[in-house]
């Protein structure tokens, strides 16, 4: 598990991926439902009732297992060697952060030969593996495709009342960079939002707070999960699929000033939302050199607008601000080095 000699300092930027997400949750008929019919993902059965939808050759992407916590407790992150394996490894546990080997269920059931795992901001385990396992049998979807490989699954977007801890901890943890700002206006309140990339994918973790209060009115520890479309026509089948349902619409279609992603956003059967996207930016090797982060003064360009919001929502989302707001965020302090701004 570690490598004698090992450069700890080499960044790891590029060879890390998002690889999976873990959900718990007792609502697995409506998952089925949501996941397969609505999003028009492949699903295949697990152990113990538990789900597994898959977009690619990949055995999983997402797993969805039994427990009431209806949220995302874990992230997968695959790394391309054994090298930026040990180095992350050596970060992490050289910190003072226990990192722990999950069992061969929890592999098989992921879809992996082998996982580490170590704690993470807002609770959120985060798991890493160098070799997933590829599945023979062809993909039974509605969707033509999604765009993974080297960008990764898509994206996580999370709310925090520590968001400079928060990126400080992917900086030290993942050599995540910044790509560009959001300053945004939603619902009376002043959001800033930090995008930050580990590979080409413009964003693989997005961290909005809310400037100058410590309020996080959101009930699950991630605001949403991003996966990409293969072809615009997939993303608006989907739009039509999740409507005629009656799967709540929480962001119509609209398009990003940062990234330029098209999208719409749904709430899923744990009551975080999933982003569905097509066409976003890609941050190949002929831009990293020259990026420079930039300030949007909205998150949209058109469209994503606010669907169905009652009075009711937005007391339900006040009423979880101000229990959470008496709760301390679980961060690590540990792993918190990083730029601060």
């Amino acid at each position: 598990m570690r490598t004698p000699g090992l450069t700890r300092d080499r960044s790891v930027f590029g060879a890390v991926h998002l690889g999976y997400v873990v959900v718990q949750s007792n609502r697995i008929a409506e998952w089925r439902r949501f996941g397969a019919d609505a999003i028009g993902m492949h699903v295949d059965d697990a152990e113990d009732g538990a789900l597994r939808f898959r977009l690619d050759d990949r055995a999983a992407r997402f797993i969805i297992g039994r427990g009431p916590a209806e949220d995302v407790t874990a992230l997968g992150w695959q790394v391309d060697d054994h090298e930026t394996f040990d180095r992350i490894v050596a970060r992490v546990a050289d910190r003072g952060v226990p990192v722990v080997e999950g069992g061969a269920h929890e592999a098989a059931l992921r879809g992996v030969e082998r996982l580490w795992r170590f704690a993470g901001p807002k609770g959120i385990a985060q798991e890493i593996f160098t070799v997933p396992v590829t599945m023979p049998e062809p993909l039974r979807m509605l969707s033509s495709g999604w765009v993974t490989g080297e960008a990764g699954m898509g994206h996580v977007a999370i709310l925090s009342r520590e968001p400079d801890a928060m990126r400080g901890y992917y900086h030290t943890v993942f050599d995540s960079r910044l790509t560009d700002y959001v300053d945004e206006n939603i619902s009376g309140l002043k959001m800033k939002i930090r995008f930050l990339r580990v590979n080409e994918r413009h964003h693989s973790i997005a961290i909005a707070n809310i400037r100058g209060i410590k309020l996080d009115p959101i009930r699950t520890s991630v605001q949403h999960i991003n996966i990409q479309s293969t072809t615009l026509d997939d993303m608006l089948a989907a739009f039509e699929r999740v409507t005629d349902l009656g799967f709540r619409m929480q962001w119509s279609v609209g398009q990003h000033t940062n990234d330029r992603e098209l999208s719409f956003y749904c709430r899923t059967p744990s009551d975080f939302e999933l982003e569905v996207g097509w066409n976003p930016v890609v941050i190949g090797p002929e831009c990293e050199s020259t990026w420079e982060p930039a300030t949007y003064p909205s998150i949209s360009i058109w469209g994503h607008t606010p669907v169905g919001e009652t009075v009711l929502d937005k007391f339900v989302r006040f009423r979880q601000a101000l229990r959470a707001a008496a709760e301390p965020e679980i961060t690590v302090p540990e792993l918190q080095t990083g730029p601060r701004r």
